[in-house]
């Protein structure tokens, strides 16, 4: 897809630059009083610079720099704002192979990102290659499903976190996908992967009942949809767990037009959302709360970076 046809579609999709042409999520009766911004990307793949202008894709879009200043922009509208990445920020151009993730995780910390998730590229020189660098990230990483023992890595990795934005107490956890066929085992020594479904509910009910919290997001490196029942994706996570409010995925690279909503039989909803690669676009949801913290409204505007 070239620059001009990736424009035309994103805009005609309404994940223009502008709030004018949002796609409704959720919308229920009441006063809200607060809104939540939360921006997110996925699978940056160390695109530090925007693609050339001569590139035959995407030529122009991206960069760090670009994605910094809509970051600080959004920021002045609301200052209420979250923003996470769904991993694989490592591998993919020059830089990663001279500065080996260093440098994404300094202008990651200087964007003021608040968690990311671990893609299998993180472990693309190792568990100790990603320990000698995490330290330069200023935000934590999540993952619940990956069991990292002894490891070094366990330092660095939460299973979850909670923020707590003008109030409003917001529970953030992590997904990674299955090793076998993508990380060679001498990459992950010492993490294992364990099946995400049943780990992603307990960590729902720890962030409802015992922290609290008025919103759950997942940052998800599974891929968003196989339509294959022997693979977890993000679709599955959204069927079979309940109190989940937002995914932010990665992996799959999925250009998705608009977030997509699961419904449950409980008449509870979550939202899948996932922003492509390579920081070509600034994913964006807009929640807003009652007075008495509860989600009345959701909607979704994301940015081309370009």
């Amino acid at each position: 897809m070239d620059r001009k046809t990736f424009l035309k579609r994103m805009s005609a999709a309404g994940l223009g630059l502008g709030l004018t042409s949002m796609t409704p999520l959720l919308s229920y009766a009441g006063t809200g009083n607060r809104q939540l911004t939360i921006l997110h990307t996925n699978d940056t793949h160390s695109r530090i610079e925007p693609f050339p202008e001569n590139a035959s894709r995407f030529a122009g879009l991206g960069g760090v720099s670009r994605r910094a200043t809509l970051v600080n922009r959004i920021r002045n509208e609301n200052p209420n704002v979250l923003l996470l990445d769904a991993g694989d920020v490592f591998q993919g151009t020059p830089y990663f192979n001279y500065f080996n993730g260093e440098l994404d995780f300094k202008v990651m910390s200087q964007m003021g990102y608040d968690a990311s998730t671990i893609g299998n590229h993180e472990f693309d020189n190792g568990v100790q290659g990603f320990v000698d660098v995490a330290d330069k990230a200023d935000f934590p990483f999540v993952n619940a499903n990956y069991h990292f023992g002894d490891s070094p890595m366990a330092d660095y990795v939460k299973e979850n976190i909670v923020k707590e934005v003008d109030g409003i107490r917001v529970g953030i956890f992590g997904l990674g996908i299955d090793f076998a066929g993508l990380v060679l085992g001498p990459l992950h020594e010492g993490v294992t992967y364990r099946h995400p479904v049943r780990l992603a509910q307990y960590q729902v009910n720890r962030l409802r009942n015992d922290f609290k919290c008025d919103l759950v997001v997942c940052l998800s490196h599974l891929g968003y949809n196989y339509n294959n029942p022997a693979r977890v994706d993000d679709v599955t996570i959204a069927r079979e767990t309940r109190g989940i409010d937002l995914i932010i995925g990665g992996h799959t690279h999925t250009f998705m037009d608009a977030p997509e909503r699961i419904r449950k039989d409980d008449g509870s909803v979550t939202i899948i959302s996932q922003v492509g690669f390579a920081g070509i676009v600034l994913g964006r949801i807009d929640f807003e709360f009652n007075r008495s913290r509860e989600v009345i409204r959701a909607t979704a505007a994301n940015h081309t970076v370009s």
